[in-house]
């Protein structure tokens, strides 16, 4: 039996789903095709991956209706402005294929230019309302950032899909979300961000080879990564694993039949060392990233 969520807009969101972000154009649609046909029911992309279209091509192959599939896509920072939102939902729902996306998002809030965050927000409201968008949030958002585009607009993000993982568990933040009725959506979610964003990755960094993660493992004769998934799911975090490999993204899928004891999450929770391993998102502006997503 799977699990999912139910968002601010009484849609409900798969509790597990395939991240596409680092995967060639080459290997999406395959590694698409794969998890739809596992049983996944999630796929997460963004304009920046430069691969929405092998992700639509990829649910095609599949022969999963496209009504049983819930599509995520994000807006690229080059894009924001109300105008310039409009415009990228429309070239991303034209590279996917598709007339709607189940979920919307922003994917990076741009503090240093925050006017051209809060149109992009206004435009994303505004598609919502006609149904291109059947829900919208947000990436990499601050609690200050999240209480600004409500305050600003009235309208609360469904969710704010963030770095998180057991070396990195923003505690306040998912407080924040818990309170406000915002999904908690982890990427990096077995804490792969710190094998692939360093050129000296340390073991020492990596959850999936923590001594207490692997004693949990071979208690439950499961995978270190299936261990840390579990937890996500057992803290109601929703999250999107990503790998291009057949057995792996049939791994990631295998976590509903077993249940961590509390004394394995508390073990778990007592690893946070606030470790960021990607790249802090208060630094991202249209200066710092100046690539700009083709048509």
């Amino acid at each position: 039996m799977t699990q999912s969520y139910t968002l601010n807009t009484g849609a409900e969101i798969p509790a597990v789903g395939l991240g596409v972000y680092r995967s060639s154009p080459e290997e999406t649609t395959e590694s698409v095709e794969t998890a739809l046909r596992l049983g996944y029911r999630l796929i997460d992309t963004a304009a920046a991956y430069r691969n929405e279209e092998q992700v639509g091509q990829g649910l095609l192959a599949s022969g999963v209706p496209r009504d049983e599939v819930f599509i995520e896509s994000k807006l690229w920072i080059s894009d924001y402005t109300y105008d310039g939102a409009v415009r990228g939902v429309e070239r991303s729902l034209r590279k996917l294929g598709l007339d709607h996306v189940d979920l919307y998002l922003l994917h990076q809030p741009t503090p240093d230019e925050f006017e051209r965050t809060l149109g992009a927000w206004k435009a994303l409201t505004e598609l919502a309302k006609g149904g291109q968008l059947r829900a919208i949030g947000v990436s990499n958002f601050n609690e200050a950032q999240l209480q600004k585009v409500m305050d600003e607009t009235g309208v609360v993000p469904a969710v704010n899909q963030i770095e998180l993982h057991p070396f990195y568990q923003r505690k306040g933040l998912t407080e924040f979300h818990r309170q406000h009725g915002i999904v908690t959506q982890a990427w990096s979610p077995i804490g792969g961000v710190a094998r692939y964003y360093t050129d000296k990755p340390n073991p020492e960094h990596d959850p999936l080879t923590h001594p207490v993660v692997v004693a949990i493992a071979d208690r439950h004769h499961k995978t270190a990564a299936q261990v840390i998934l579990r937890w996500h799911l057992q803290l109601s975090h929703q999250v999107i694993p990503k790998s291009v490999k057949a057995a792996r993204i049939a791994e990631n899928f295998d976590v509903f039949d077993f249940t961590l004891a509390v004394d394995e999450m508390a073990q778990i929770d007592a690893l946070d060392q606030d470790r960021r391993g990607g790249p802090d998102p208060q630094s991202i502006s249209t200066k710092t990233y100046p690539f700009v997503i083709p048509d």
